[in-house]
């Protein structure tokens, strides 16, 4: 495969903007980046970018689902199709997602992640999360009840057998019984342990990560809220350097005065946009099954009949153009957007655009759509012109 340039773009690096710029792709990796826009001489296929931004491939650690496909189905097309989608909005590694079910339905989606694995037409799959089942009923948002159940290191030793490696992320309540146990055998495994659907205390949080939880899934939601008495969770998360948030940036799970606090606490080496998108993220507002519950998206808000949110259809491109309207500088919102949940998942040759690093990239343009998605070095989803398709 011939090596390519792409020229005449702006190249979002981890240092800053480069406002007219270039770079080369060989082999998989990115070996030249350059503040000239013109042509490196030698023979090469020549990619335009016009002026548009070029960020590096955006990384989801929650989505359950996308184009009417949902994860937990048992079935290797909806992974697949998740992993089609991702790409078109700009992803090019996500961790396929789980909601809480028996064991029996979770092992099987393992295994349908396994066959996808190395196998995927889009976008990467860097892992899976397990959201759940160890979750707290009392803040269980739209995780079903009925599988809810406390933390089980036997059963935990049977996920793990079946994973193996492919496991990257677990999210638990640990002030459940057994918590605590099952955050330190999971951090001693290398697996990221996440806290959420938690009506974990100042204290309780505080001991988790002392033995190892480093991150909050869907940061202020399906967790105890902040009181000035009782912290709780959140301002113990905030509190700790190592300790990372995810926010869903789409205009419904968080303030915008609330993603700017946690900017301006955590900063963007400290936060981690996702979707946490069900199987309505491309299709829009409908009915839908998700997690055992009926769902009604409307205005692209998901939620139970109750009008507890259940998830969200925002992409990636689009939280990245949220968090930017918000008041987030571009810089920090790439950050955000793929090398923060590079580093979080230990993928150091992706999230960034660096010499040496996996050509994983996305052009945008300055509504932030995708012009085309690139991964190492081979775009495989690039937007249909208008009028070129029936």
């Amino acid at each position: 495969m011939k090596a390519v340039q792409i020229i005449h773009v702006r190249i979002a690096t981890e240092t800053g903007v480069i406002e007219n710029g270039s770079l080369l792709v060989d082999k998989g990796r990115i070996t030249a980046i350059r503040r000239e826009a013109s042509e490196i001489a030698g023979e090469t296929t020549i990619i335009d970018g016009e002026g548009k931004l070029l960020i590096p491939g955006m990384i989801d650690v929650h989505i359950h689902g996308a184009n009417g496909y949902d994860m937990m189905d048992g079935t290797t097309r909806s992974i697949q199709a998740v992993s089609q989608t991702s790409a078109a909005t700009g992803c090019t590694s996500f961790l396929a997602t789980s909601v809480t079910s028996d064991l029996e339905t979770l092992l099987r989606m393992i295994d349908k992640v396994k066959e996808v694995a190395g196998q995927e037409v889009g976008a990467l799959i860097a892992g899976i999360h397990a959201e759940g089942p160890y979750l707290n009923v009392k803040r269980k948002g739209m995780q079903n009840e009925t599988h809810l159940r406390h933390p089980d290191l036997s059963e935990m030793g049977l996920i793990l057998e079946r994973a193996g490696s492919l496991l990257k992320m677990v999210t638990i309540a640990p002030e459940l019984p057994g918590g605590m146990e099952l955050v330190s055998c999971l951090h001693k495994k290398g697996i990221v342990v996440a806290i959420a659907h938690s009506d974990a205390t100042y204290e309780e949080a505080k001991e988790a990560f002392r033995l190892g939880a480093s991150h909050i899934t869907h940061c202020f939601n399906g967790m105890r809220p902040i009181h000035h008495r009782d912290p709780g969770l959140i301002v113990a998360a905030m509190e700790e350097q190592k300790v990372s948030l995810q926010a869903i940036v789409d205009n419904v799970h968080l303030h915008p005065a609330i993603v700017r606090l946690m900017h301006r606490v955590k900063g963007p080496d400290g936060i981690v946009l996702v979707t946490d998108a069900l199987q309505a993220m491309g299709l829009g507002d409908g009915e839908y099954v998700f997690g055992g519950h009926q769902v009604t998206v409307r205005n692209g808000i998901a939620q139970l009949k109750d009008e507890t949110l259940a998830s969200s259809t925002v992409t990636m491109n689009e939280a990245l153009r949220n968090t930017v309207e918000l008041g987030i500088p571009l810089q920090d919102a790439v950050l955000m957007a793929s090398t923060t949940p590079a580093d979080v998942l230990g993928l150091t040759n992706k999230g960034r655009i660096a010499e040496g690093a996996d050509a994983d990239l996305v052009l945008l343009d300055d509504q932030f759509e995708v012009e085309w998605t690139m991964i190492g070095g081979k775009i495989i989803f690039e937007k249909e012109e208008e009028g070129n398709h029936p």
